[in-house]
């Protein structure tokens, strides 16, 4: 199971290849450019100049292959990537920085960005690329507030158990690029965005943390979900102040709904965590597996999915629902994991400990892992770990402890020590995890 399963991975998440889903879906010829099942096209020969900007880290083979698409249509470019990210492009420059939290190169290829977005007139076209990850990668920030202030607001949040979509309120209220003011920047120019999504839902204003989308959430908002995971006294002053000042109307909200900027602003989704799953689906098929996707918005805490995960597997195999052997469950999205050991790990990691620690005593034959679609997990070099019914009998031997390593956050040292982690190397895509189990 384990070598099929793992052949299963590569080619899900080679379905969501950034470079070949820009092929799939922009299709440009004789000067005019459409998106697959879109009725509006644009006519790349009514513009002065073209130029791509953008963050993520997929989005260096986005840029390749916007590069082939646009030849001598396209003037110049810049994106930012995650460090070990980057790939050879012939127009657009690619830069590196921090990820997940931000650092000095970030600040400095973002203005680079931004004098792009400024040259941009009434009659210039400017591409935005855009993927998980993109909301570290691309930043500005307020007078008021340091690099390190914002850095260590980032650590607190991604500690704090609180998921993307709350993270990315946060952040957009504190930037000066996010939630629709990128957008703000480029006008009066046009706007094209394409978007490799990686939250649950494939919501336009939360991806990248909507640079180019209109913003519903407010400073109210963001200040809330800061008093709701207690965050008061982990974060510098001054974002607390600056988060004050903007619900006091000292500070103007990001674009809204119907502001006219957006008229001028084309976002598209070119991909997400459904096509991973889908991929995965008829893999499964093919080897005579029943399949059932369960949800591609699995959220909440990693133990608290283990759990009903595990009982769904328990099902399976004892009484063949909702499907009966042989078959594959599939799910993906994206869980949290609210940090109170010291340990090492990630949300897929810890996912596939908490599904042990679940399926321990179970004797039938089984195969889980959970990996996330990028490459990494958490602070690790995993992409994530796997567990089977073997498992326990290694772990035995070893004399290893499952409720002393979740209770340190643990998880890939525990993985690492029977040889069970899964290590991908940076994929250059990103659409959040993807889950399976076989039985």
């Amino acid at each position: 199971m384990e070598k099929m399963a793992l052949g299963f991975i590569e080619k899900a998440l080679k379905s969501v290849d950034p470079y070949q889903l820009v092929h799939d879906q922009v299709v440009v010829s004789d000067g005019v450019l459409k998106i697959a099942g879109q009725q509006d096209s644009v006519d790349l020969s009514a513009f002065r100049n073209i130029f791509i900007i953008g963050a993520g880290k997929g989005t260096a083979p986005m840029a390749a292959a916007m590069e082939e698409l646009l030849g001598d249509y396209l003037k110049t470019g810049v994106i930012t990537v995650k460090y070990g990210h980057g790939m050879p492009t012939r127009t657009v420059t690619v830069l590196e920085a921090g990820h997940p939290i931000p650092d000095e190169n970030t600040l400095t290829h973002t203005r680079q960005m931004l004098k792009l977005a400024d040259q941009a007139g009434e009659d210039d076209l400017v591409i935005v690329l855009l993927s998980g990850g993109g909301s570290a990668l691309m930043e500005a920030l307020p007078e008021s507030i340091s690099l390190q202030k914002w850095a260590d607001l980032n650590q607190s949040l991604l500690a704090s158990g609180a998921d993307i979509t709350q993270i990315n309120t946060i952040r957009k209220h504190l930037s000066l690029t996010k939630g629709g003011r990128l957008a703000q920047k480029i006008a009066p120019a046009q706007t094209l965005t394409l978007i490799l999504s990686d939250v649950i839902g494939d919501p336009l204003n939360s991806i990248a943390s909507g640079p180019t989308a209109p913003d519903p959430t407010t400073f109210q908002d963001a200040l809330d979900i800061v008093k709701r995971f207690q965050l008061e006294k982990n974060i510098a002053p001054a974002i607390l102040e600056y988060l004050q000042a903007g619900c006091a109307g000292q500070i103007e909200e990001n674009p809204k709904e119907g502001d006219t900027i957006f008229k001028k602003v084309r976002n598209h989704i070119i991909g997400n965590n459904t096509l991973a799953l889908k991929k995965l689906e008829q893999l499964a098929a093919e080897q005579g597996y029943q399949t059932i996707i369960l949800t591609d918005r699995a959220r909440g805490e990693a133990r608290e999915i283990a759990k009903i995960l595990a009982a769904m597997v328990e099902n399976a195999l004892y009484s063949g629902f909702p499907v009966s052997s042989p078959a594959c469950l599939i799910l993906g999205g994206e869980p949290t994991v609210t940090l109170q050991g010291k340990g090492k790990g990630g949300r897929n990691q810890e996912l596939a400990l908490a599904m042990l620690e679940a399926l321990q005593n179970v004797k039938k034959d089984f195969y889980f892992c959970s990996v996330g679609s990028d490459g990494t997990d958490g602070p690790t070099e995993a992409a994530g770990a796997w567990i089977d019914h073997r498992t326990m009998a290694k772990v035995k031997k070893v004399g290893l402890s499952i409720g002393d390593y979740l209770n340190r956050n643990d998880s890939y040292h525990f993985f690492k020590e029977i040889d069970q982690l899964i290590i991908t190397g940076p994929t250059r895509t990103n659409v959040m995890d993807i889950m399976f189990c076989l039985i």
